[in-house]
């Protein structure tokens, strides 16, 4: 698709303004008009999530990029977490983690009737890509979406992201989000 066929809306899900920079710049290199999805109950504490909110904001009003912010609900981070939270970093705690996020943003897209979705979470070298695929494509099947599962970080990806983030000032935080990322490591 070429820059002349855009607003094609897709569906972003942002994990984080240090992640999301670049795949916004990349969708729309791509034709797409990327809309923002703030969704993260995972992060931990409240103050952390306020912080990576105004960031994200900050980052889509530089863009010009329509940002959707879910209000903060760790409860549903816990209750899927529950006999999970001392397993490490990368492990089956990740993954439902990223099954929550995934599974509301699929939700969010079919309810806004954008035919298609994706993450930054895979902008991220610590994240486990063919885990996101997976679960992209689950859901994508399930709600009859497209899953687009571009791998943000390839082709220097993870660094366009954190050089645009620094230009920018952003807030940038030194752990994953959740509880658990703070006191199990890997």
């Amino acid at each position: 698709m070429s820059g002349k066929e855009s607003n094609k809306k897709i569906l972003l899900h942002t994990c984080c303004a240090i992640c999301s920079g670049h795949p916004i710049k990349f969708l729309r290199g791509l034709g797409y008009e990327p809309v923002a999805y703030f969704f993260n109950p995972n992060i931990y504490p409240e103050s952390e999530y306020l912080k990576r909110v105004e960031a994200q904001k900050k980052l889509c009003e530089t863009l010009n990029c329509e940002l959707i912010i879910e209000d903060y609900q760790p409860e549903l981070y816990r209750g899927i977490m529950k006999g999970f939270e001392n397993h490490p970093e990368g492990s089956e705690r990740c993954n439902r983690c990223f099954e929550l996020r995934l599974l509301r943003t699929a939700q969010k897209a079919k309810e806004l009737e954008i035919e298609a979705y994706t993450t930054s979470l895979s902008s991220s070298p610590h994240k486990n890509f063919k885990a996101i695929r997976a679960i992209g494509n689950f859901f994508s099947d399930y709600f009859k979406i497209n899953f687009m599962d571009f791998d943000f970080k390839k082709q220097n990806g993870f660094l366009h992201t954190i050089k645009l983030a620094d230009e920018l000032k952003l807030y940038r935080q030194n752990y994953c989000g959740c509880e658990n990322s703070m006191r199990v490591k890997s």
